[in-house]
């Protein structure tokens, strides 16, 4: 069985996999999809439906408009017109009314706001690229907007540990693109590079497609310093590898979404750049095949494997219809894209062209192409970054991020797909295969009620019932505040609420997100 579309034409390889020519339309020879731009639709205000009361936050006035003007000349934003875009969450799903928003450039000037607001009492919702999917950057009401946009400058880079300190505001593949100067790459990679902070990646604890290799932001990074509610500063930014002493402070705001204060400088640890890379696309007939290939690439590739991840038909078509993608792969029921990346071309081929003659062999895969050229490994990788996308432009999206045990991961889509029936436009499946990281995306021409209350709480009892969490790497956010107690218990809940109590006891940070009220 030969695997259609062999970008690299000589060596083992090409034997493998055949000659073909590249079936690649022009059309499709495009980067990834790193700003993940939709369409221009305004959502209702969330305050209008959310069904939250506003929290007595005093009104922003015009001497605190003056104070803000004088602290940040020509930074403090009160034109409607310019708020729209920070208002709104890029899916478009979730509208707040902020009337000022305010750029400082460093710590200093973000200490000055925070001890002005809590001074002040008044609320504060902090942004970075505002790429986030649970409604955790845009204001719930009107809350201030603190925007780190203009935060993005490098402060140091050691050659030799690969330590990167930098501003949060610092854009990631803009970190990136610095790091290649230097022989070096981030450790973490997503689909919205081009527009994500890095303070707000901590926020969330993005995990992204690099994690199989590099890990957790939780281990990457060294650092960091944080602006408190009342404004002080806690300064944990070293760049240490080991540093035992004492509690671990930074890990307390990694992931806490900007709810006990503002992250303003970061240091992570950062990889080699690959000298070698290497991007398949493979397709699979059954899910339980797709998880023997992975059993069958851990034991083949080991230290090179960089990625694995997956991808139903209902996704490869929805990034082919609105996208205009070209899938160069006859239809299979599922897609697997594999990465790996290495310091040595000779080494690595001669690792891949013997996991690719185990797979053909076996018959776990049925088609293939294999990319080496860094324009057609992007482009390979966009039929999977697109999709969120893609899916934007499908309808209204019902999305859940959701760890599951790998071999259970795929029976939540399947059993969701019948529950539906023809209720929804698509449902699809999709993601990290090798964190045990689904993405399960529902569409509908509008937003419906009844839709929503078939699947929730259905969703989240069959992910609590099957040992999984509700939220795999996106946060909680303000969309799934609520539903945090299927994934951690009453006690766990209620020891966060006395952190954020002590933290920020005025409850200015972001509030209505991530923790729910206190009873």
């Amino acid at each position: 069985m030969a695997f259609p579309g062999l970008y690299r034409t000589a060596g083992k390889l090409s034997r493998i996999l055949g000659a073909n020519k590249s079936p690649w339309g022009a059309a499709f020879l495009s980067s990834s999809c790193p700003h993940m731009a939709v369409g221009p639709v305004e959502p209702p205000l969330t305050a209008d439906h959310c069904g939250l009361s506003r929290l007595p936050f005093p009104d922003v006035t015009s001497q605190d408009f003056d104070f803000f003007q004088r602290l940040l000349p020509g930074r403090a934003v009160t034109d409607e017109d310019d708020l729209k875009t920070y208002n709104i969450d890029w899916l478009r799903t979730v509208r707040g009314n902020s009337k000022l928003l305010l750029r400082p450039q460093n710590t200093e000037e973000v200490c000055k706001i925070l001890k002005y607001c809590n001074d002040r009492h008044l609320a504060v919702t902090p942004q970075g690229g505002n790429t986030g999917l649970v409604g955790g950057s845009v204001p719930v009401f009107d809350e201030i907007i603190l925007s780190t946009a203009l935060m993005d400058k490098v402060i140091s880079f050691d050659q030799v540990s690969g330590a990167l300190v930098c501003q949060s505001g610092c854009i990631l593949e803009s970190l990136n693109q610095y790091l290649e100067g230097q022989g070096y790459i981030m450790p973490l990679d997503l689909g919205a590079k081009g527009s994500c902070h890095i303070g707000g990646n901590l926020a969330t604890n993005a995990g992204g497609l690099r994690l199989l290799r590099y890990g957790s932001l939780r281990g990457t990074v060294l650092g960091l310093e944080a602006v408190l509610p009342d404004g002080s500063v806690l300064n944990c930014l070293n760049s240490l590898r080991k540093d035992n002493t004492g509690y671990d402070l930074k890990q307390l705001f990694i992931g806490s979404e900007g709810t006990l204060g503002v992250i303003t400088a970061v240091s992570i640890l950062c990889p080699r750049k690959p000298r070698s890379a290497n991007v398949a696309l493979l397709g699979c007939e059954s899910f339980s095949k797709v998880l023997q290939v992975f059993t069958l690439c851990r034991d083949h590739l080991g230290e090179i494997l960089s990625a694995y991840e997956f991808q139903d038909l209902e996704s490869m078509r929805v990034v082919q219809t609105h996208l205009k993608l070209t899938n160069p792969l006859q239809d299979s029921a599922f897609y697997i894209l594999i990465e790996t990346a290495g310091s040595c071309e000779h080494h690595d081929e001669e690792k891949l062209n013997a996991f690719l003659e185990k797979a053909l062999e076996s018959g776990l895969v049925t088609s293939g192409t294999v990319a080496t050229d860094r324009g057609k490994i992007k482009s390979l990788w966009a039929l999977r970054e697109c999709i969120t996308e893609a899916l934007a432009h499908d309808g209204y999206v019902y999305k859940y991020d959701l760890s599951i045990p790998v071999e259970k991961l795929y029976d939540l889509v399947e059993e969701t797909r019948a529950r539906l029936g023809t209720t929804a436009r698509r449902v699809v499946g999709y993601g990290h295969l090798g964190d045990g990281n689904l993405h399960l995306n529902i569409t509908s021409e509008t937003k419906s009620e009844s839709l929503l209350a078939a699947l929730e709480p259905f969703v989240y009892e069959w992910t609590a019932q099957h040992n999984g969490s509700i939220s795999a790497e996106h946060g909680l956010g303000f969309k799934k505040r609520d539903h945090i107690y299927y994934s951690k218990s009453r006690e766990a809940v209620q020891l966060m609420q006395k952190l954020k109590k002590m933290l920020d006891p005025k409850g200015i940070m972001n509030p209505y997100k991530t923790i729910p009220s206190a009873d």
